[in-house]
């Protein structure tokens, strides 16, 4: 069997990262010079990743698929990040932000990733900082800090509502100086189709220009994808519509491991489904769960009249509002991780309690207003009060917001080992693209953290120790024939896809994927609905390949050629979800199988059969994957059944 090697190093816990530093290979500066790295993405793992390499004196080639670095969809992230400053003195630690995200995750996380993440954790907040981040602050002048689900201490570094966009422009900063240095060449509007192989080593891309339709050749000495997730498979998701897994997809389809893909994240507090020809749900920030208390009310008669439209929900009595999240999990309240509180609102809906269109609940700030004043709720979640208003057409102010959960995040993605290289070498995969710090289920306000480290603290390490044995390696010229191998592929296909001139538009199959990933491969899963999903996922392969129209031209400005590569991509993504849900026989954070749930409806893990992690190798086309296991075996961390409770 084919052995894992997560190259995790040896020695205690809080060591590891220390000693891998002080003992690691290094490129002095007169070499690094002499060696080019791709870097495909400009959210904050990429951009972050890019401006650092840059800035050690490496030559960086920068891709987006957006018209500007700083459109990357990182800027959609709200509520804060992560870190240990323990600034309010209320018991937080390095080592209690790695136990929350191990628990947070279901304990299906590697150990050692996720200490190094809270280790360095400290460090972005402060290189944050000196880029000018506006992070909120006491009166005082210190940095504010905010609660997060998960977490029983205020670790969440905000602005506003619009952290996200607020460190994007601190790592576009970073990476627009090493652009006017000429360190970074970056390519806006350029996507990348395919990895190219060199004797078995990563050393460049084929890149579609989306301007020009042309396919255009890049080599280098590594490659790091920082392409974002995969949760678009489902359709509608809080991801911008031009988010997408083909990069990390084609990675796979060239030999790298692709883990836990059935690991997504549905949050709990999105805008609901308001109409079927909807193509993308919003986000509203976990932080509202600070202040905002969730209910529904306690008789189905007032959730009825309610959706009939008789009955306003300031009309409901508080003794007859069930606060059901502070009533199950007293202990955490309206602050249970995601997949906590994303199942609890799926059963009081299909319980009958559901408002709005019955597929709905309350998040309520009258308390929140009562106790603290409005200016004071105004400050912290201002304009997410006006995005919602602007959307839904209703004063949170004054009346309860409705949320329910939606796909978000993906925790699954190309599998790393402790270097964040893949099983490729040369190939290296950071933030949302790789697999390995969310186990089942990412606490909220790390993924801005996992980005930034990665791309700020972890890989200008790890990538020396691969590339130190490159720098004798002369520069690649793209007319080897692995490139043009790879490009008459790419050309094939687009050239197929081009002549089918079905009757189905991109967004019509598309939907179809969405609808059938929801109903079976969603909130909850069994082994009936999967098997079954697989075959209609199949079945809506064929149709796609058969029956898709795609107008315009190749070799020119095609957006619905995009979405049709990507969608191919989707297709495939999809069924080896359903695969990977389908074998793992138990429940653990995201992942739930309703064959495998306590007496209480709580995720049942299986420790004794599945503390590993999933690592898919692809086979060929219409080919089942073949599925390794990194075993998960914990030195410093003993697995307990998850208990918000108490």
């Amino acid at each position: 069997m084919t052995q894992i090697n997560s190259k995790i190093p040896q020695g205690p816990l809080a060591e590891k990262w220390s000693d891998y530093k002080a003992h690691q290979k290094l490129v002095n500066p007169a070499n690094k010079r002499r060696l080019d790295v791709i870097v495909v993405g400009t959210g904050l793992a990429g951009a972050s990743a890019a401006a650092s390499l840059a800035e050690m004196g490496f030559n960086v080639l920068n891709f987006c698929i957006q018209d500007s670095p700083r459109r990357a969809h990182s800027i959609a992230a709200q509520g804060g990040i992560n870190a240990a400053k323990n600034y309010q003195n209320d018991g937080d630690s390095v080592y209690r932000l790695f136990y929350d995200t191990i628990k947070g995750g279901d304990y299906r996380a590697r150990e050692a990733n996720v200490y190094r993440l809270a280790e360095v954790s400290n460090a972005i907040i402060d290189q944050c900082v000196a880029q000018g981040v506006p992070f909120a602050r006491e009166y005082g002048g210190l940095l504010d800090n905010r609660s997060f689900g998960g977490a029983q201490v205020s670790r969440t570094f905000y602005a506003r509502g619009q952290t996200g966009q607020q460190l994007l422009l601190g790592a576009y900063s970073a990476l627009s100086r090493q652009i006017g240095l000429n360190k970074v060449k970056m390519y806006t509007r350029h996507e990348m189709v395919d990895v190219v192989k060199v004797d078995g080593r990563a050393r460049g891309i084929i890149a579609r220009n989306l301007v020009t339709g042309k396919l255009e050749r890049f080599a280098a000495h590594a490659v790091v994808v920082a392409t974002g997730g995969y949760v678009n498979t489902f359709f509608l998701s809080t991801n911008a519509m031009a988010s997408n897994g083909s990069a990390a997809w084609q990675c796979y389809k060239k030999g790298a491991y692709f883990a836990n893909p059935c690991m997504v994240q549905i949050h709990p507090t999105c805008i609901p489904v308001h109409g079927e020809f909807q193509s993308k749900l919003t986000l509203m920030s976990e932080s509202l769960r600070n202040d905002g208390r969730i209910w529904v009310p306690k008789k189905k008669a007032d959730a009825e009249a309610i959706r009939a439209g008789k009955l306003k929900p300031t009309q409901i009595a508080e003794e007859d509002r069930d606060y059901y999240l502070e009533r199950r999990y007293p202990a955490f309240g309206n602050l249970v991780p995601r997949d906590v509180a994303s199942r609890a609102a799926k059963e009081r809906c299909d319980a009958g309690f559901g408002v709005g269109a019955g597929q709905a609940v309350y998040l309520d700030f009258a308390e929140a207003i009562n106790r603290l004043g409005r200016s004071v709720v105004e400050a912290r979640y201002g304009n997410l009060f006006q995005m919602y208003e602007k959307i839904v057409d209703d004063n949170p102010y004054e009346t309860p917001m409705m949320i329910y959960p939606a796909l978000h995040y993906s925790m699954g993605g190309l599998w790393v080992d402790y270097e964040l290289m893949t099983n490729i070498p040369g190939l290296f995969a950071i933030g949302e693209a790789n697999f390995s710090d969310h186990g089942a289920n990412r606490l909220g306000a790390s993924a801005l953290m996992q980005g930034l480290a990665d791309g700020y603290f972890v890989l200008p390490y790890t990538i020396q120790n691969y590339l130190a044995d490159q720098i004798q390696v002369p520069r690649f010229s793209t007319d080897l024939p692995e490139f043009e191998e790879a490009e008459s592929a790419l050309k094939a296909r687009i050239d197929k896809l081009m002549s089918i001139q079905g009757t189905s538009t991109v967004d019509t199959i598309h939907r179809k994927l969405g609808l059938i990933m929801w109903d079976f491969v969603g909130m909850a899963r069994n082994a009936e609905g999967l098997k079954g999903a697989i075959e209609s996922l199949k079945k809506l392969k064929k149709e796609f390949w058969s029956n898709v129209r795609i107008p315009g031209e190749a070799n020119d400005l095609n957006v619905e050629l995009e979405k049709a590569l990507r969608l191919a991509d989707f297709l495939e993504i999809g069924e080896l979800m359903a695969h990977d849900a389908y074998d793992r026989q138990e429940s653990c954070g995201g992942h739930f199988r309703e064959e495998y749930q306590t007496e209480e409806g709580e995720a049942m893990r299986r420790d004794d059969q599945f503390s590993y992690v999933s690592c898919w190798e692809y086979q060929g086309e219409d080919k089942d994957p073949v599925m390794y296991k990194e075993a998960l075996d914990y030195e410093f961390v003993v697995r307990q059944q998850r208990n918000y409770k108490n």
